[in-house]
């Protein structure tokens, strides 16, 4: 299973996350706001606007909200160009509005910002600076152009053309400043959810693997017994239709498939783990279940424990898929970038166990080693190497490994050989990446040897 970018959801499909019910409540809002406002000014503070204009404006945002509640079901979610038309109707209606009430003479044009800002975090760049570049045409417009307010003795209510130039700059910045930042956090947001996606993937695929192969693991046991009857049977009516040719390769054939049958069972059950002794393994075997696929890749991988421990006395842990996808990820990183070897040194005491991946390639980028796990990063792939599947240099994978050993409580360190990040305590140690894991012992190790009771298969 690969994790590339166009298995997740895409910037174009996240403009469809927004549904039409949304923006009719915030145009409710806003309704009322220019109601309320247009009754203060009028009532209150006497001011002299072209009130029927103002509601004819306020009344084509009601139509419009009633049209689409009528046509629109409330589940509907607005497609990129339709959220682009329904923000880029607020911004004109507001603006005409602005326009009737004294451009940016009036405080309020400042909310001029609001559908910007919206646009910058639902809408896709070309969209957003569309609807942006509108906003800023507006604002200069109505610094121009505009009926002024009066009082209710006919003066003109206006600021100094300095304080309307301030605000046409401020309310300019502020609308380049809140769509980046918006645009910015709204990306950071969806590429850590993308990720996360991505990671629940995995690690469901491990656990379905795991499960699977549990149950191949007792069907093979279950199996193992009328397997070897029909071999046995099919032997020794071998011996006894050998004088007739074509019965005689009916019962070789029946053997011949017995035992392929056997094969199969074998193959598929090495993962096998439903029963309590699969479930835990010692620690150099989950490491070397995890580094199996990758054996095979021409790069040496060498797996073991420091010569200063005894390989008999090592932790007894439990298979868990995401210590397995986890470790297989990185060694995978490692098998990718190596030029000839790849090492993984065990290490472990009485409080911790420590797993060392190192590679002899050209090892991480210095300006990235304080980015490495986070995704859709990558630089470490050079033109000359041949591209993995799946992960177009996007550091998902790093990412997905990194948070599933990290919610078994694993703590990573990436560094380069000799760069004094690292302990050196290999003779010989590689310079090229290094990737540190360690957990507290107690989090993976079992310490109860207990297999439990045998379970039929039904």
């Amino acid at each position: 299973m690969t994790y590339d970018s166009t298995d997740l959801m895409t910037k174009t499909m996240r403009s469809s996350w927004i549904r039409i019910r949304t923006m009719i409540l915030v145009r409710w809002i806003a309704i009322f706001g220019q109601l309320t406002a247009l009754f203060v000014s009028v009532q209150i503070f006497d001011l002299v606007i072209e009130v029927s204009w103002c509601l004819f404006a306020i009344g084509l945002s009601i139509l419009g909200n009633i049209v689409a509640t009528v046509i629109y079901p409330e589940t509907k979610r607005l497609s990129e160009s339709e959220n682009m038309m329904m923000i880029m109707f607020d911004l004109c209606q507001l603006a005409f509005l602005l326009f009737l009430t004294g451009g940016l003479n009036n405080p309020f044009s400042v909310l001029l910002l609001a559908p910007v800002v919206i646009a910058s975090s639902v809408l896709t760049l070309g969209y957003a600076a569309l609807i942006a570049a509108t906003a800023l045409f507006m604002i200069t417009l109505l610094a121009f152009f505009h009926i002024p307010l009066r009082t209710e003795q006919l003066f003109i209510l206006r600021t100094a053309d300095l304080f309307v130039f301030g605000n046409w700059v401020a309310i300019g910045v502020g609308m380049i400043f809140l769509s980046l930042y918006a645009r910015r956090v709204t990306q950071e947001m969806n590429t850590m959810g993308d990720a996360l996606f991505a990671t629940q993937m995995a690690l469901e695929r491990e656990q379905k693997l795991t499960a699977l192969g549990g149950v191949v693991a007792a069907a093979a046991h279950e199996l193992g017994t009328p397997l070897a009857t029909i071999k046995l049977t099919s032997a020794e009516l071998m011996d006894e239709l050998e004088d007739e040719p074509d019965l005689y390769e009916d019962a070789k054939l029946i053997r011949d498939q017995a035992d392929r049958c056997r094969d199969i069972l074998r193959s598929m059950g090495r993962a096998g783990k439903d029963d309590k002794h699969m479930q835990t393994t010692p620690l150099t075997q989950l490491i070397q279940e995890a580094a199996d696929p990758h054996l095979d890749r021409g790069i040496s991988i060498n797996i073991q424990p420091l010569k200063t421990l005894d390989a008999r006395d090592q932790p007894i842990v439990n298979r868990r898929p995401e210590i397995i996808h986890g470790l297989r990820n990185m060694i995978q990183n490692a098998v990718d970038f190596a030029r000839t070897h790849v090492w993984v040194e065990v290490e472990w005491t009485t409080e911790v166990i420590v797993i060392r991946i190192m590679d002899d390639g050209k090892g991480y980028p210095s300006d990235m080693l304080g980015r490495l796990g986070d995704p859709f990063v990558g630089r470490r792939r050079s033109s000359s190497q041949k591209k993995r599947p799946g992960y177009e240099g996007m550091g998902l994978g790093l990412f997905i490994a990194k948070t599933l050993l990290e919610r078994t409580g694993a703590l990573l360190i990436f560094a380069n050989g000799g760069d004094g990040q690292t302990p050196n305590k290999v003779s010989g140690q590689p310079k090229g990446a290094i990737v540190e894991i360690s957990w507290p012992r107690a989090s993976i190790e079992i310490t109860s040897t207990k297999l439990g009771d045998n379970q039929l298969l039904m």
